[in-house]
């Protein structure tokens, strides 16, 4: 059986996650073993260059969520109200349902390693003397009927990941409090 070029490009594209409609591109879950439950303990990896989230668990990779984040430019928070999602290795601390967001599931920002980062940009001058840390970063999902925000690639939390609302519902399931989560550029 042959294949045109444009089923196989299809095919390409999806296998991937992304694929484009009218000049817009769109990005889907991709399972490695859809259907197939998590073994063992669940790990969190957030690549925010490829604005991604991926699940992994003692067999490996599970599966790929598209996620945002705050300020576009993606670099690493410095200060409270800088719009930027932390880099580094965290936990699951809290997990609940949000009014907003449906669910949120809170990261253990800032640790102490995020402490030091900031009080070396602080004594280098790089942060304003008038600015905090923060705290309350999360994993949630998107305002009501908004996930085209997550397939349009819209970064616009406080520095939050973002997933889209049902996606975010699997996510919440199968995650337990406590699972460590890196984020990463």
């Amino acid at each position: 059986m042959q294949l045109s070029r444009v089923t196989v490009s299809m095919m390409l594209l999806c296998t991937v996650g992304l694929f484009s409609f009218s000049g817009h591109n769109y990005r889907s879950i991709r399972y490695n073993r859809l259907n197939a439950e998590l073994n063992g303990t669940p790990r969190i990896l957030v690549d925010k260059s490829d604005y991604e989230l991926s699940i992994f668990d003692d067999e490996g990779w599970y599966a790929t969520y598209p996620v945002v984040f705050g300020e576009k430019t993606l670099g690493d928070k410095m200060w409270e109200g800088d719009r930027k999602t932390p880099e580094g290795d965290y936990k699951i601390v809290a997990k609940r349902p949000h009014k907003q967001w449906g669910q949120i599931m809170l990261i253990d920002y800032p640790t102490p390693t995020d402490k030091a980062k900031y009080n070396e940009r602080k004594a280098k001058g790089l942060i304003p003397k008038n600015k905090g840390i923060g705290n309350g970063i999360g994993i949630h999902g998107t305002w009501q009927r908004d996930d085209m925000a997550v397939d349009y690639f819209q970064n616009w939390t406080n520095g939050c990941v973002s997933l889209k609302r049902s996606e975010m519902e699997e996510l919440y399931e199968m995650i337990p409090v406590g699972t460590r989560v890196s984020i990463r550029k």
